[in-house]
């Protein structure tokens, strides 16, 4: 690539993520392959999770479906987005990793391809979360696997928790709980 279209295309990403107002303006894929637009989830709140299989936090997994299944009727959603930047906690191909999850530990809930969350090739959802710029508590560098970033019903970024941090931990959950309990702004 020449270095003025590499240049046109850093600009093109950055002003697309400057426009990005919310979550809800960015899109993933789902384990099975498909598009999903996060619009999907306007109005909700999200728990948006960098999961991995191989590492000493996938005990978590079997929590965060709990998490989902018991807050879901509500206007919650756990997201969980595979991700192999650390530790190389998930090595496996994408049929693996939905046998894995799908078949083997019966998740149900929402499960997205393996991606890049952090440095180089970092997908504009996690750019955006992490954002220093944001002014937010969710903001910095993605330290782990299992870094749990909760979204308000408006889309912006209210907290990040770190791997450590358990799903039915009372921290995780009464932050959950006000932010079901707050209107998503406009």
């Amino acid at each position: 690539m020449s270095f003025s279209k590499a240049v046109l295309v850093l600009f093109a990403a950055a002003a697309s993520l400057l426009a990005a107002a919310s979550a809800f303006d960015f899109y993933l894929v789902s384990i099975d392959g498909a598009e999903v637009p996060l619009k999907t989830y306007e109005g909700k709140v999200l728990l948006i999770v960098n999961v991995a299989s191989h590492t000493i936090y996938s005990e978590q997994l079997a929590k965060l479906d709990a998490l989902h299944r018991t807050y879901s009727a509500r206007g919650f959603a756990v997201l969980a987005i595979p991700s192999d930047d650390f530790g190389h906690g998930e090595p496996g191909k994408p049929e693996e990793l939905k046998a894995y999850y799908r078949d083997h530990l019966h998740l149900t809930l929402p499960l997205f391809q393996k991606t890049v969350v952090a440095g180089k090739g970092q997908i504009p959802l996690y750019a955006f979360l992490t954002d220093e710029n944001s002014k937010t508590s969710a903001a910095g560098e993605v330290p782990w696997n299992f870094t749990k970033y909760l979204v308000g019903r408006d889309g912006k970024p209210v907290a990040r928790f770190d791997a450590g941090t358990q799903p039915d931990s009372p921290e995780l959950m009464a932050a959950i709980e006000d932010a079901l309990a707050k209107a998503a702004s406009k």
